[in-house]
């Protein structure tokens, strides 16, 4: 049987052992191991004869569909470097992706692409298009010539580039404290190496029906096509408008697993559940942000068998620790301790271990640190670290993942979350930028100022509020603002609450604009809904 080092080893070795087996489900058809990989193994064809390189990128720009997880781990199988692109995302962010990574190959549908089109212009390094389900209705990018996704699985198998496992195999967009999202760089032994170890404590085999809920663009939702592929088990793709979208697929699909965000948690225990979910949902876990514990009460009272996993992650490291579920009357607000295969430790600003229950930076180290941000050196210096205190005659030191945020771990080793360092919103889900938000309003040309920044909110974690300074001669509103951000940012960037004032913003002692001080006026503003 095939070893599973690289990342397309996994649906491959599925096959090997059993062919027949359902790998995908994605609406009323399903696929087979045996079949997805003979499509992965077309698409890379593919790929080679478009004279992809190795390590070159290819964006894949869609929602949950078969096309997507065979561009994925065909891409992969070619030697390419895959970038799943955010489907919420508009077309202005995504040349963003595209350009920043120096894409050479999208694959999108021709919906998508009509969107697309213009802000394609801007993208020199981009050489093919490949549209998963017409030829691009005519529609032409500047001199970028468009395949079709038929033909383009019709090429002649050949293999792909040789590459091992320290390799890139994913470069994962996610939001900075300041500016643009930043490029997380995985390689296939960190992508393989997450696979085995959550699948080693979720327990899948090949009995499971896993859920997809979660965009293939997180680390989160990604995990759930790894695990299952490892394991044997099969994924069902769902791209959900409503929360009764995901409770119909729990049982029409007979799910076992099902990994959310606490905002789906919380819709989820707003809606009727049918009585016999419980009979066959193995386990629920939880990832993106600490789960309420009235919400966990009312899923364990709705759930009695099911275990439930509540988990801590960062891209960069792809997940870092889980709480087993015969702990979670114990200590709900754990965050718990290490995954298997990796070690998690609590360090003060000088590298020294902190003492039990003292606040410190969680510090990630092992085999799923990724491999820094693309073309980022100060910020991947910021983050990506040599660990003090190791052995001095290593001449080469070992780089850990410094995450920026402070937990305090007890005398049992159990990790508790205690805040973010830095100024990024969490929001259903979600880490959003910020400056991000304040580029794109400054950008509307209503406003001479504006901070962005996060409120507690019982259903979305934090929402986002924005209070702005309207340029000189404008009647700006905050109905224009919010219409303008509703045009140009996906749905959970867009402001909740939008505020104008007169006069300067108030700054900080380096001169900057005191997102804190302005954060602490609205703080409990949301508490009442």
């Amino acid at each position: 049987m095939k070893s599973t080092t690289l990342l397309h080893d996994l649906p491959r070795a599925s096959a090997e052992r059993a062919p027949s087996g359902r790998a995908l489900t994605y609406a009323e058809a399903s696929l087979s191991y045996g079949e997805l990989a003979a499509r992965i193994e077309a698409f890379c064809a593919g790929l080679v004869e478009l004279s992809l390189a190795r390590a070159e990128r290819v964006a894949i720009y869609l929602e949950k569909r078969f096309e997507t997880v065979i561009a994925i781990f065909g891409t992969a199988a070619a030697g390419g470097v895959f970038v799943p692109v955010n489907p919420l995302l508009k077309a202005e962010q995504v040349a963003y992706i595209l350009r920043d990574c120096n894409v050479r190959v999208l694959v999108t549908s021709a919906e998508r692409l009509q969107t697309l089109a213009a802000a394609l212009a801007g993208c020199p390094d981009l050489r093919h298009v490949v549209v998963v389900d017409a030829a691009g209705s005519g529609i032409e990018p500047g001199d970028v010539p468009i395949h079709a996704w038929d033909a383009l699985l019709a090429s002649p198998l050949l293999p792909g580039h040789r590459v091992i496992d320290t390799d890139m195999a994913a470069i994962l967009y996610t939001s900075g404290s300041t500016g643009r999202p930043k490029g997380v760089v995985l390689s296939h032994r960190n992508l393989v190496a997450g696979a085995k170890s959550v699948a080693q404590y979720l327990e899948n085999g090949p009995e499971d029906a896993i859920l997809a809920a979660l965009p293939l663009s997180f680390d989160a939702g990604f995990s759930q096509l790894t695990t299952a592929f490892h394991a044997g088990a099969r994924v069902v793709l769902l791209n959900y408008l409503l929360p009764q979208d995901v409770v119909k697929a729990l049982t029409k699909e007979k799910i076992t697993g099902l990994t959310a965000v606490p905002p789906l948690w919380i819709q989820l225990t707003q809606v009727d559940w049918p009585q016999g979910i419980a009979e066959h949902l193995r386990y629920i876990a939880n990832t993106g942000g600490r789960m309420p514990l009235e919400i966990l009460k009312t899923l364990r009272t709705r759930l009695p068998k099911t275990k439930v996993y509540l988990m801590y992650g960062l891209t960069e490291a792809f997940r870092s620790t889980y709480l087993p579920p015969e702990e979670v009357d114990r200590r709900p607000d754990s965050i718990g301790k290490a995954i298997p295969n990796a070690e998690i430790l609590v360090l003060r600003e000088d590298g020294t271990p902190c003492a039990p229950n003292e606040p410190g930076e969680l510090v990630h180290r092992g085999a799923l640190v990724a491999m820094g941000y693309w073309n980022d050196p100060e910020k991947t210096a910021e983050r990506f670290k040599p660990l003090p205190g190791r052995e001095a005659g290593l001449v080469l030191p070992e780089i850990a993942v410094f995450s920026g945020d402070t937990v305090r771990m007890d005398e049992e080793g159990f990790l508790y979350f205690i805040g973010r360092r830095d100024e990024m919103i969490k929001t259903s889900g979600y880490r959003v930028s910020p400056t991000e938000i304040e580029e794109v309003l400054y950008s509307t040309q209503l406003v001479a100022e504006a901070a962005a920044f996060g409120v507690e909110h019982p259903v979305l974690g934090q929402a986002i509020v924005v209070v702005t300074v309207p340029k000189d001669g404008h009647d700006a509103t905050p109905e224009a603002i919010l219409a303008e951000c509703r045009a140009r940012l996906p749905a959970y960037m867009v402001p909740a609450h939008v505020e104008l004032r007169r006069g300067a913003l108030p700054r900080n002692p380096n001169g900057k604009i005191d997102r804190k001080s302005l954060a602490q006026e609205f703080a409990g503003m949301f508490n009442t809904l």
